[in-house]
């Protein structure tokens, strides 16, 4: 049945990436500017542009386009950046492993601190720690990325820069620090080209991750202290809603009467807390934590912009700029897709978080 239910989601899903395809590829053309002049300049001349729009192709109608590139995209070739000049594949499996690995870490920051503090304020409902935490939790939802990621740079960087507690302000790693891929520290012979190749690339790309399996622990410290100002400023804000989440489904559930009868019958109050209470209010808990992962791939814009990572969300806001149709909407894609499947992975937890979804 589980199968059958995944089977089914998968062709639902369909209809609903290739109608955000649509949408982002009608929607790059509409939008005024022209690709010519914003990614060669405002003094090319009318000859350069005319020959720069048959080039790239796009003196066809627009419906002959999208024709063109789903075929190419079912070849497994998403195009050509026109600002770059490089295929639109290769940028992916470039710049992808950057905003994965800072929304990863983003969203355990949060529900490592977001979750208890969920907890705690719910055991002490009205108290005044309950009170300080949704206060915190309410200026956490408010605050602006780009606000908070200054401010943090300013702070860690400037002001504490003579003390132990400095933290890098941008880049990914510091200038001569060895980042070689774990398939050439192992000695494996990667093809160019190919999907296992593409694979093996991207993961490579994911610094700590490479540093772990290979141990290259010079590299793991390096690639984490860049990484923790832009992780606290991209996962304030769902470290909020996860608290603010975790509080109210831990109330909705200690009201409940099993809650009462595990009390009286004498068991720890940290067992009912953790076993019966915290066990189930998962639901509500885990769907935040997906959707707020979701968010944070696609919301990775600001933050990447303002601590000089070159990942999706930077990337994707230059190629918008540069009217680089391309890395538009290939970026929009996967980010749709991660979308589709964290729901997915979501939906199917519900079953082994409660039984009641599997009897249904």
């Amino acid at each position: 049945m589980m199968i059958q239910y995944i089977v089914r989601r998968f062709f639902a899903a369909i209809p609903v990436l290739f109608g955000i395809l649509l949408v982002t590829f009608a929607l790059a053309r509409l939008i005024p500017g022209d690709p010519c002049r914003a990614i060669l300049g405002e003094k090319a001349t009318e000859e350069i542009c005319a020959r720069f729009i048959q080039e790239k192709g796009l003196d066809k109608p627009i419906l002959i386009q999208f024709g063109i590139y789903i075929g190419e995209m079912a070849r497994g070739d998403f195009g050509s950046s026109f600002r770059l000049g490089m295929p639109v594949t290769r940028l992916l499996v470039e710049r992808l492993p950057t905003t994965v690995e800072l929304s990863i870490s983003a969203l355990l920051v949060s529900m490592i601190i977001g979750i208890p503090l969920g907890i705690i304020s719910a055991v002490k409902h009205n108290s005044w720690l309950d009170v300080g935490t949704m206060v915190w939790a309410n200026i956490g939802v408010s605050m602006p990325v780009f606000w908070l990621g200054l401010m943090l740079a300013y702070v860690f960087s400037l002001l504490l820069k003579d003390t132990p507690f400095w933290l890098p302000p941008s880049g990914r790693l510091s200038p001569g620090v060895a980042d070689t891929p774990f398939y050439q520290v192992w000695g494996w012979t990667v093809a160019e080209t190919g999907l296992v190749s593409g694979i093996l690339k991207f993961i490579g790309r994911m610094n700590i991750f490479n540093a772990l399996i290979t141990g290259n622990w010079e590299l793991l410290k390096d690639a984490v202290t860049h990484l923790i100002l832009p992780t606290l400023a991209l996962g304030t804000i769902p470290m909020a809603i996860i608290a603010r989440m975790s509080r109210s489904a831990m109330l909705e559930v200690m009201g409940q009467d099993y809650i009462r009868t595990a009390r009286a019958k004498g068991l720890r109050w940290f067992t009912v807390i953790m076993k019966h209470a915290f066990r189930n209010s998962l639901l509500p808990i885990v769907t935040v934590i997906g959707l707020s992962l979701g968010t944070l791939l696609g919301g990775a814009v600001l933050t990447e912009t303002i601590f000089g990572l070159s990942g999706v969300g930077r990337t994707l806001y230059e190629a918008i700029t540069a009217r680089d149709y391309g890395i538009v909407q290939a970026f929009t894609l996967v980010i749709a897709v991660f979308f589709v499947v964290i729901n997915l992975v979501v939906d199917i937890s519900y079953a082994y978080l409660d039984p009641r979804v599997r009897l249904d």
